[in-house]
């Protein structure tokens, strides 16, 4: 027999969360294909609302028909409350979305529902599912957590509880709303201010508790003035909204934004913004790196952005020292 060592010896694996629409179908498929088995029957999806969850679900599971997404599209009958007659032309993998068919089934019901496809050998993709976990016989056999970044992992009598991935994600995902607009109002300031076209950004990355904006050539502007304009935008309590699949407003302004529901609801919310005191070169991408920072959280040294954390943790209370400006 031959095992598949990536799936059989996985404790949790961790990603940057993507903000970008095509970055999150992107990662969701690379799970699928690294972690997930043909013999997976109950995959936990856990998120809060505006996580990109979703579009996460849409790449790990490409032409599933989601139950209720983000464009306001429920189906109903749920499907997964009415399998009978010939099994062997249902559906192979049901989508349900627990807190939002909550408005309608007892939790109860569903649980028996997808516990009962789960038995009858069907797949079931369970969003929010920490709030029907305790009521089924089985743990999920793969959960994925989103808030800040990404979290897949196999569960077993060991855990984690799918509890414990919510506790993180949940508390986690204000940073990355915060980081994205803020990468945002950073992007509009260097188009409409500073002359830069949007081309002129090679690609976005990521880094804890912040982004990056990544320049193939050294990019000419003032860093202190930069961060001074997107700081008094902060201060003008702008609200953030949603206009469709590739736009924000931000105020009055209209901006291109491929993951428009990743943001703040006001840009009062974000909360230390700084940039790094100097462009950073990267010698393995060839890459200049213009990067922001959002939260109270303080670094003594730059490759303490992305250290190891086993846990995350509110480390807003704990200041360590001054970084950027």
């Amino acid at each position: 027999m031959i095992f598949n060592l990536t799936q059989d010896q996985l404790r949790y694996s961790v990603y940057f969360a993507p903000r970008g629409e095509q970055r999150l179908l992107n990662l969701g498929y690379q799970i699928s294909q690294m972690y997930l088995s043909a013999k997976d029957l109950l995959i936990g999806i856990i998120g809060s609302p505006g996580s990109g969850k979703s579009l996460l679900v849409k790449g790990m599971f490409p032409g599933l028909e989601l139950t209720n997404d983000d464009n306001g599209v429920n189906v109903r009958p749920l499907p997964l409350l009415d399998i009978s007659g010939n099994l062997f032309f249902s559906p192979h993998t049901y989508h349900v979305d627990v807190r939002f068919e909550q408005a309608f089934t007892q939790l109860g019901d569903l649980a028996a529902a997808i516990q009962r496809a789960v038995d009858l050998g069907k797949r079931v993709v369970v969003e929010h599912f920490e709030l029907v976990a305790p009521l089924l016989k089985q743990s999920a056999d793969l959960i994925v957590g989103i808030g800040e970044e990404v979290i897949v992992t196999r569960p077993n009598v060991f855990g984690p509880l799918p509890q414990d991935i919510a506790d993180i994600v949940h508390i986690s995902i204000r940073y990355r709303k915060m980081a994205h607009t803020a990468e945002d109002l950073s992007t509009m300031v260097l188009i409409n201010e500073f002359g830069f076209e949007p081309n002129t950004f090679y690609k976005h990355g990521d880094v804890h508790h912040g982004f990056v904006l990544q320049f193939m050539e050294p990019p000419r502007f003032d860093l202190d003035k930069v961060e001074k304009r997107v700081r008094e935008l902060i201060r003008q309590n702008l609200e953030v909204s949603f206009v469709d699949d590739e736009h924000i407003k931000i105020g009055e302004t209209l901006f291109r934004c491929t993951g428009p529901r990743i943001h703040v609801a006001n840009t009062s919310e974000i909360e230390g913004f700084r940039l790094l005191d100097e462009i950073q070169y990267d010698r393995q991408s060839d890459l200049y790196f213009v990067t922001g920072l959002v939260g109270k959280e303080r670094f003594e040294r730059l490759d303490d952005l992305n250290s190891i954390r086993l846990a995350p943790t509110d480390s807003d209370n704990q200041g360590q020292g001054p970084n950027g400006h």
